[in-house]
C-alpha cells in the first residue's frame, strides 16, 4: 500500500507541475495532495504544523493567481473597468479553455479600458498588458510552489 501512495503522490505532484503551466488544472492544490498521501506512507512523516502551512500557502497562491491579473490592471493605470473586464474576461476565459484563460484576462481589460474611454487605447492597451503581467506573475508562483513540493517529495524519499 505504502508504494501505492508514493506512485500516486509523484503521479499528482507532475500533475500539480503540469498544471501550473495548464490553466484548466488546479496545479497547488494537486500538487499538495500529493504530499499528503506521502505524508501516509511509511517514507515520508509529515509534521501537522508543515501540512498546515503548506496548506494555507497552498490556498494563498491559489487565490493570488485570480487577484493578481486583476492587480496588474490596477498597478499598470487601469480604471474600475478595466478591473472589472479583466475579471469578466478572466471568468469568460475559464470556458474558452487554456488559451481563453491565458487571455481573457487581457483582452476583458482592454475591453474594459475602451468602454471607460474609448479615445485611450494607448491606457488600454497598458492596463491589458498589466493584466498578462499579473497573469505571469500567479503562473510563477503556482510553478514555483509545485516545484517546492517536488523537492519535498523527492528529499523525503532519498533521506
Amino acid at each position: 500500500m505504502d508504494v501505492l501512495f508514493v506512485i500516486l503522490a509523484g503521479a499528482a505532484i507532475i500533475i500539480g507541475i503540469l498544471g501550473s503551466f495548464l490553466p484548466v488544472l488546479p496545479g497547488p492544490p494537486i500538487a499538495w495532495a500529493g504530499l499528503l498521501l506521502l505524508h501516509y506512507s511509511e517514507y515520508a512523516h509529515f509534521s501537522q504544523r508543515f501540512l498546515i502551512i503548506t496548506a494555507i500557502i497552498t490556498i494563498a497562491v491559489t487565490a493570488l493567481d485570480y487577484i493578481v491579473p486583476i492587480w496588474g490592471t490596477k498597478k499598470y493605470g487601469g480604471s474600475k473597468m478595466g478591473q472589472y473586464g479583466a475579471i469578466i474576461g478572466m471568468l469568460a476565459g475559464l470556458f474558452a479553455g487554456p488559451v481563453g484563460i491565458i487571455f481573457g484576462p487581457f483582452i476583458g481589460a482592454f475591453i474594459g479600458e475602451l468602454i471607460h474611454d474609448p479615445q485611450n487605447q494607448a491606457r488600454a492597451l497598458r492596463a491589458a498588458w498589466g493584466s498578462f503581467i499579473g497573469f505571469l506573475v500567479g503562473a510563477g508562483l503556482k510553478i514555483v510552489l509545485c516545484l517546492v513540493f517536488a523537492w519535498f517529495y523527492v528529499e523525503a524519499l532519498l533521506f
